[in-house]
């Protein structure tokens, strides 16, 4: 089957055969047809099947008749990240370039006051992430009442990121007459319940096993003893004897390890990059570019690079951690192996990694080879201090509690106050001594009590 053969319009086609796309994959054949229908679309797919253009190209068709009006956008697509959302823009700009359409991205990171200004020019596709479009409507800059489409993309993403509270208040705020395009990889319970809820009699478009990973990917795994030194040694190890090594992402759990293992390979003469959620978006975007043009043939990420980022010849994927969700090491072994290309994906494997190992094993259907054979006795092993963070990030840390001033013990080394009189003791808390201890010695030399109130320099008298 052929583009032509799926009902989509003269200015579409020619801009797909522009690209030198021919045949379209699974999920764009049996979605396109019941988009250009209106139907709703339940589509399951895996990563890197195409599901972008199966939404894009029947709205274009579907955008070529009718006009947007200021602050009321025609159609809405949901992205969980920022990433995401910039690439579908991608997208409509390159499949687009016959049509008039407007397009504007309300992403964070980005001046509200520039966003706005799009907005009241009239919008006919509004790409969001959930916070950033939220934002814009209780501000009052935004209405969704004339949205016609709404597509909820990459939706288990939405689940694993704590967006599905925004899904469900921004789906209340477009017209129930809408048409929706909801896509995702996987099918936990709480998806399966936001799709009986919100689409409408959907045709369901299945074009892969939920959770399956593709077979143009070569998966193994490596085991070692110790965590994190003897993972960085092997991963240094299986960095410089991969075969066919183009450029590769290695994944992390948390963002404090990217930035670690970033400045660890940093220092061994790696060029990398380094990619997750805390950085700002003009940095974020520059690192993915760089990673794209080849200027950076390694990129060390958090999960926020392990959905929907079309990036076609990445040749590895590592996974430094092994991720928490099964669901997520679908995702990321999905970054290579695209298009019909071959790809390998290797995960380093501690001790305690070896129940999560098992749960996706069990998740996918199939055993993940052991590789052998790796061996980093060559390898020096990094010390603590060389993963620490720099100097200057030490400085910057509030002091722990019980104070950290660096205390003199050397009391002769201090200068005496006053040579001929040895200093004044402070005196004891009145109320823990016995009240004979407070009148004794009355002859002696009176201490220096200025500083007391006077009513606790009255004398006591002792019964008795």
């Amino acid at each position: 089957m052929s583009f032509s053969n799926l009902g989509l319009s003269d200015k579409v086609l020619a801009a797909v055969a522009a690209t030198g796309y021919t045949d379209p994959t699974p999920i764009q054949a049996q979605s396109i047809p019941h988009v250009l229908a209106r139907r709703d679309v339940l589509g399951i797919a895996q990563t890197g099947t195409g599901k972008t253009a199966a939404f894009v190209l029947p709205m274009l068709t579907l955008l070529e008749k009718g006009r947007a009006r200021a602050r009321m956008p025609r159609t809405l697509i949901l992205e969980p990240t920022r990433e995401l959302a910039a690439q579908v823009k991608e997208n409509f700009d390159r499949y687009g370039i016959g049509q008039k359409l407007n397009v504007a991205l309300l992403i964070g990171g980005v001046s509200f006051g520039d966003q706005d200004l799009k907005l009241m020019r009239g919008v006919d596709v509004l790409i969001a992430t959930p916070g950033r479009l939220l934002d814009h409507t209780e501000r009052g800059k935004l209405l969704l009442t004339g949205v016609e489409l709404l597509v909820i993309d990459e939706a288990d993403r939405m689940l694993d990121m704590g967006f599905i509270p925004d899904i469900e208040r921004i789906c209340k705020l477009v017209p129930f007459t809408r048409q929706t395009l909801f896509f995702t990889a996987t099918m936990p319970p709480e998806i399966r319940r936001i799709t009986e809820a919100f689409l409408h009699n959907p045709v369901k478009v299945e074009v892969s096993k939920p959770a399956s990973t593709a077979v143009t990917v070569a998966q193994a795994q490596v085991s070692v003893s110790r965590e994190p030194h003897d993972k960085r040694a092997v991963l240094r190890q299986l960095l410089r004897d991969a075969k066919d090594l183009k450029n590769a992402i290695i994944f992390c759990n948390r963002k404090r390890d990217v930035a670690l293992l970033h400045r660890s390979l940093q220092r061994h003469g790696f060029s990398v990059g380094a990619l997750h959620g805390d950085m700002d978006q003009s940095a974020r975007t520059a690192a993915l570019e760089q990673f794209r043009k080849g200027e950076l043939p390694l990129l060390v990420a958090s999960d926020v690079a392990a959905r929907g980022l079309d990036i076609p010849e990445v040749s590895h994927v590592f996974n430094f951690d092994i991720p928490h969700h099964p669901d997520d090491y679908v995702h990321r072994i999905g970054r290579t192996g695209r298009a019909g290309r071959l790809g390998t994906a290797i995960s380093i494997v501690s001790p305690a990694d070896q129940k999560a190992v098992v749960t996706i094993e069990k998740l996918i259907g199939q055993p993940i080879q052991q590789l052998e054979g790796i061996s980093v006795a060559a390898e020096p092993v990094e010390t603590v201090e060389n993963d620490q963070p720099a100097a200057s990030e030490h400085a910057q840390r509030k002091p722990r509690r019980g104070g950290s001033k660096p205390r003199n013990r050397d009391k002769a080394a201090r200068p005496a106050e006053r040579p001929s009189k040895p200093a004044a003791v402070p005196p004891p808390s009145l109320g823990r001594l016995p009240v004979a201890a407070v009148s004794q010695d009355q002859h002696a030399e009176p201490a220096d009590h200025s500083h007391l109130p006077a009513f606790l320099l009255r004398p006591i008298r002792a019964r008795g």
